[in-house]
């Protein structure tokens, strides 16, 4: 899978050590970086900041300066994927709206520069929808499991893998998970590629680095967080868990039967 490390990470020389060479996911609300970005990358993904402007009390209502953006940066080789914008406490009917409006929907290879986002909190059919569409689909922890790894989170993500995942356990589709790039959360599910901003937090706590061994440098604290999140890799197939479909039992009249 891809590890995306989120930007902005600062100081520069930190940044360089966290996603030279690697990969790195690039906010449309702090796009600081984009240039290093696209110059020492293998490739990079672009986040509309829809998450960022609503935890900010100012959700985005027009999409088109984002568009323009995309326009512009998705030309670049090592461009990978943009997020489709999206309503984070909006219906399902309102991001269908903004995902049927995505400049790029027309055709295959269009389709490709944009992935849409299945909110967990929404129903499993539209993401079996997505996922039949569209080559790639995000999937965002959202409303009741908004919070990742707890267990009402796990019980959700699985019945959505068992949604999404044929009989052998392989995805429909490409499938990146928004702020799970966590090892003990990214191993145990079958996605392609993850993102967080675990490395822009943490290099610059000085409490969290202590003892006579601990690197004093932040690009040292940069390539150490990336080492660990990097020696993991996501599952290859998922195994459907039965124990954990029983806890969302009253959704299994909305899962249908995929081939």
């Amino acid at each position: 899978m891809i590890h995306y490390h989120g930007t902005p990470i600062t100081p520069e020389s930190a940044c360089l050590s966290a996603i030279s060479g690697g990969h790195a996911f690039v906010s449309f609300c702090r796009p600081d970086q984009i240039s290093l970005a696209i110059e020492v990358c293998q490739s990079f993904a672009v986040d509309n900041g829809a998450f960022s402007a609503w935890k900010n009390g100012k959700p985005i209502a027009d999409w088109s300066r984002y568009y323009e953006w995309v326009g512009v940066i998705h030309r670049y080789p090592s461009f990978d994927f943009a997020v489709i914008p999206d309503v984070i406490d909006g219906d399902e009917q309102a991001n269908d709206a903004l995902v049927a409006e995505w400049p790029w929907r027309g055709t295959a290879k269009g389709r490709s520069v944009g992935a849409p986002v299945w909110h967990m909190h929404e129903s499993l059919g539209r993401l079996q929808r997505l996922a039949l569409e569209w080559p790639r689909v995000c999937i965002g922890s959202s409303g009741e499991f908004s919070t990742v790894g707890d267990s009402k989170w796990w019980g959700r993500i699985a019945v959505a893998m068992n949604t999404v995942c044929d009989k052998n356990g392989t995805p429909f589709c490409k499938l990146h998970g928004l702020r799970m790039l966590n090892p003990d959360v990214f191993s145990r599910l079958p996605l392609s590629s993850a993102d967080s901003t675990n490395i822009a937090r943490n290099v610059g706590i000085d409490s969290r680095w202590s003892g006579p061994y601990s690197p004093a440098s932040k690009p040292a604290r940069a390539a150490i967080l990336r080492g660990r999140i990097e020696a993991a890799q996501s599952l290859p197939f998922w195994t459907k868990a039965r124990a954990q479909v029983e806890l969302f039992a009253h959704e299994s009249a909305e899962q249908a039967i995929l081939p």
